[in-house]
C-alpha cells in the first residue's frame, strides 16, 4: 500500500465509519463503499491522486494536497450523504 493511501485510509476509517467502509482494490487503489457498493475510487498514480466519484475524475497533486487535506474534502462530501 502506498504511504499516501495508508495515511488517508487511517484518517478516513475514523471519519466515515458511521455509513461507509473502506476497501483496498490493490496496493495503490482504495474504495469507499456504502452497503458493499463503491461510492468512490482513490488511485495513487505517482505524483497525483485520482479520485473518481459518480463517473467524474478529480486529480490532486500529492505535494500540494496532503492526506489530511484530501480526507477533509472527502469527509465534507460524504458525511452529509450519510442518512
Amino acid at each position: 500500500m502506498s504511504d499516501y493511501i495508508k495515511q488517508l485510509k487511517d484518517i478516513l476509517v475514523k471519519e466515515l465509519a458511521k455509513c461507509y467502509a473502506l476497501g483496498l482494490k490493490s496496493a495503490n487503489v482504495m474504495l469507499i463503499l456504502r452497503q458493499g457498493k463503491p461510492e468512490a475510487t482513490i488511485k495513487d498514480i505517482g505524483e497525483y491522486i485520482i479520485v473518481t466519484i459518480e463517473g467524474k475524475e478529480y486529480k490532486y497533486d500529492k505535494w500540494y494536497t496532503k492526506p489530511v487535506h484530501l480526507a477533509k474534502v472527502l469527509t465534507n462530501y460524504f458525511n452529509p450523504r450519510c442518512k
